[in-house]
C-alpha cells in the first residue's frame, strides 16, 4: 500500500483520524492522531514532535541522565504498509511511524530504524530472519478500594476458562482477523484469568509491528469488556509472570539456513552458533528484552520463564529452547525459542539485539556447548559453571550493568540510542527499584 492508498481507503471507509503510533525506549506505545481532512498534509511531510519524548519513562517524566531536553524537533513518517483500520475504535485508523530529522534523515533514536538496519545487516550475509511472539497477558477488573484482581479462577489450559473468557478472546480474535493479524492459537495459561494467544510468524520488521498491534487490540478491547488486559512481565505477585517469548527463524531463500537433518536437535552449524551467540550475550541481552524494573520478579528458577543461560530441546527452563518441529513439516518449522523477553520490551529493539547478539556468534563460530534436557537449578554451581551455565542478573541495575560492558550490543544500537535507552531504564530503576513489591507492581500494570 502507498500513501495514495491509504487516503482512498480513508476516504472510502468514511474515517475520522488516523493514529500516527510509535513506541518509545520504555515502551509506551505513543503518538498524535491525524484528521482526515489534514492527513494529505502529515503523509507527506509528517507529523512533528518533541525529540524529548525518547528521553521518556513509563514513570512519565523525562530521564535524569537523557541528553534529550527541550529543544528539538522531529518528524513522525508514516509508513503506509502499516495502515489498518481499528475495529476497535470506530472511524479511526492506525500508521505506524519511523522518526526523521528535520532534514529528511532517518533519526538516529528511532528504534524501527534500528531494527531495519539490523535486517540489513543479516541480508548483507545472504539471510533473512522470520520471527513471531508468544503474548502472555492477564484479564483484571479493577476493584473499589483501586486493586486488580485477576478476571476469573480459570485453570491452565482447561476449557472452563475457555468459556469464561470466551466473549472477550471471540472479540480480540476477530479484531485480529479485521486487521489480517492471523491469530494461530489460543488458551488460558497457568495463572488465572493468563491468556495466552499466537499469530503467524513473519519477516522480522512485520513480527515487530505486529507486536505493536496485537497489545494495542488486546488492551482496546478489553476495555471495551469492562476488563483491564495488562502485559506487565509480574502483575500479581504471587501468580505466573507473563512473558513474550520469541521464536525466531534464519532463511536463506526458500531455504531454512537453521535446519540440517544430520544436525544435533536438527540445528545446522549456523543454527547452533546463533544459539551460542545470544547465551553468550544473554545477561546483558536483558536489559532489552527484560527491561522494566518488574521482569525481575518473573525471572526466577522453577517459574518456566528461565534464569540460566542455557539451551536444550523443549526444555521450559532453558535460556533458549529448540522448538520440536512438526511432522511433515520439520524443515519448515524447525526455530528456536528465546524465553527471557516479556511485555514491557520495545519489540524492535528487542528483535534487533537478539539478532545482532546471534550474528556475533556466527560470525566468531561460536558453539553452544551440549544441550541441556534437565532443570539447570537442580544442578549444583560446579556443574553450572563446568558447562558454562551462569545465573541471569537478578536486577535490572545489574543488567544494564552488563549491556554497559557489552561492547557487540552497544555497537549495534549505536551510542546515542544506548545512551538514551539506559538512562530511560536507569531512571525506571531509580524511581521504583527500591519501592515495595505492591508498589513497584501498580506502577507496571497498567503501562503494559
Amino acid at each position: 500500500m502507498d500513501m495514495q492508498e491509504v487516503l482512498v481507503r480513508v476516504a472510502s471507509e468514511n474515517i475520522r483520524g488516523v493514529r500516527f503510533l510509535y513506541c518509545d525506549h520504555g515502551n509506551v506505545v505513543r503518538g498524535k492522531t491525524a484528521h482526515a481532512s489534514a492527513l494529505p498534509d502529515f503523509l507527506e511531510s509528517g507529523i512533528g514532535l518533541t525529540v524529548a519524548m525518547q528521553g521518556f519513562t513509563l514513570t512519565e517524566h523525562l530521564a535524569a541522565g537523557s541528553h534529550l531536553g527541550p529543544v528539538g524537533e522531529i518528524r513522525l513518517i508514516p509508513d503506509p504498509r502499516t495502515f489498518a483500520v481499528l475495529p476497535y475504535a470506530p472511524r479511526e485508523a492506525r500508521l505506524l511511524c519511523d522518526m526523521y530529522t528535520l532534514a529528511g534523515r532517518p533519526w538516529e533514536l528511532c528504534p524501527r530504524t534500528f531494527l531495519s538496519q539490523i535486517i540489513d545487516r543479516v541480508a548483507e550475509q545472504g539471510l533473512r530472519v522470520e520471527a513471531a511472539f508468544e503474548y502472555e497477558f492477564y484479564l483484571a477488573r479493577q476493584i473499589e478500594d483501586g486493586r486488580y484482581v485477576p478476571a476469573d479462577d480459570s485453570l491452565c489450559f482447561s476449557s472452563d476458562g475457555m468459556d469464561r473468557a470466551g466473549g472477550v478472546i471471540g472479540a480480540i480474535l476477530d479484531a485480529l482477523e479485521q486487521q489480517s493479524l492471523q491469530p494461530r492459537q489460543y488458551y488460558p495459561e497457568l495463572g488465572p484469568a493468563q491468556q495466552e494467544l499466537s499469530i503467524q510468524h513473519a519477516p522480522l520488521l512485520q513480527a515487530a509491528d505486529r507486536q505493536i498491534a496485537v497489545r494495542e487490540t488486546v488492551r482496546a478491547v478489553a476495555l471495551q469488556h469492562g476488563l483491564i488486559a495488562s502485559f506487565a512481565p509480574k502483575p500479581f505477585a504471587d501468580q505466573a509472570g507473563s512473558g513474550c517469548h520469541v521464536h525466531l527463524s534464519l532463511w536463506i531463500g526458500d531455504r531454512n539456513a537453521m535446519y540440517d537433518p544430520n544436525g544435533q536437535l536438527g540445528l545446522s552449524r549456523l543454527g547452533r552458533s546463533f544459539v551460542a551467540g545470544v547465551l553468550t550475550h544473554l545477561p546483558a541481552l536483558l536489559a532489552v528484552t527484560c527491561p522494566s524494573v518488574n521482569s525481575y520478579l518473573r525471572l526466577k528458577p522453577n517459574m518456566w520463564s528461565s534464569a540460566y543461560t542455557c539451551w536444550g530441546p523443549d526444555n521450559r527452563e532453558a535460556a533458549v529452547r529448540v522448538a520440536s518441529p512438526f511432522k511433515g513439516r520439520v524443515e519448515a518449522t524447525t526455530n528456536i525459542e528465546i524465553k527471557p523477553v516479556d511485555g514491557s520490551a520495545n519489540p524492535y529493539l528487542a528483535l534487533g539485539a537478539i539478532v545482532a547478539a546471534g550474528l556475533d556468534g556466527v560470525h566468531r563460530g561460536l558453539d553452544p556447548g551440549e544441550p541441556l534436557s534437565s532443570n539447570p537449578e537442580d544442578m549444583d554451581e560446579s556443574q553450572r559453571q563446568e558447562r558454562g551455565i551462569r545465573r541471569y542478573p537478578e536486577t535490572l541495575s545489574v543488567a544494564l550493568d552488563e549491556l554497559e560492558k557489552d561492547e557487540v550490543l552497544l555497537d549495534a544500537l549505536g551510542t546515542a540510542r544506548a545512551h538514551e535507552f539506559i538512562a530511560v531504564r536507569r531512571a525506571e530503576w531509580s524511581d521504583l527499584g527500591s519501592v515495595p513489591v505492591s508498589q513497584q507492581i501498580a506502577a507496571h500494570f497498567r503501562r503494559y
